[in-house]
């Protein structure tokens, strides 16, 4: 049997893929722990709260573990239109990679469980957050004011969920990469004003 730490470790990353795949309600736990190989009693023991909790920590943690991609890709970037455009492959890739089931570790619970539930939600919120913080600082770095830096962030966020979910539905990461390209020359010219 696997240490305490390493059980919940392995709890916590099997239902970090499951619920960004699958979604909250559609996620089980006996699911999660089969597939984490972990005892049956296993789950209220490293999370007392149940689902809700692990729900809340698996997005909390796909959150953290995209940000710290997002802040690799941003930093290694020569400018910020370059940044969006690795960013939007690296997320076309990853779908393609998955055969289309690995989008956002967010957005499937985050449609589906976040107003059943206060805990999932803040951390879908934390996690969005996380990501915009990131990418409008990067952009404020290049002489952007914080407003539009804010602005561009989100529109360069909302517009890359949107095409993930678009390049799921339609198994295709196209909508990635051209959304990318548009949201890269929108930020190009912000820059040049």
């Amino acid at each position: 049997m696997a240490a305490r730490g390493e059980t919940r470790a392995q709890v916590l990353a099997t239902a970090r893929i499951l619920f960004s795949r699958q979604g909250y309600h559609a996620t089980g736990i006996n699911q999660v722990l089969a597939e984490a190989d972990a005892p049956k009693g296993s789950l209220y023991f490293h999370f007392p709260g149940g689902k809700e909790e692990l729900a809340a920590e698996a997005v909390g943690l796909g959150a953290n573990e995209l940000g710290q991609v997002i802040d690799a890709v941003i930093e290694d970037s020569p400018d910020p239109a370059a940044a969006i455009r690795t960013m939007a492959e690296l997320l076309a890739s990853r779908l393609e990679a998955s055969d289309f089931l690995d989008g956002c570790p967010i957005a499937t619970v985050a449609l589906d469980a976040s107003s059943d539930s206060a805990a999932v939600r803040d951390a879908c919120c934390a996690g969005y957050d996380q990501w915009l913080t990131s990418i409008a600082n990067y952009l404020a770095r290049f002489g952007m004011s914080v407003d539009t830096a804010s602005e561009l962030a989100l529109v360069a966020l909302s517009s890359l969920e949107g095409a993930l979910l678009l390049a799921r539905t339609q198994r295709d990461a196209t909508p990635v990469r051209r959304v990318a390209d548009r949201v890269a020359t929108l930020v190009s010219m912000e820059l040049t004003q």
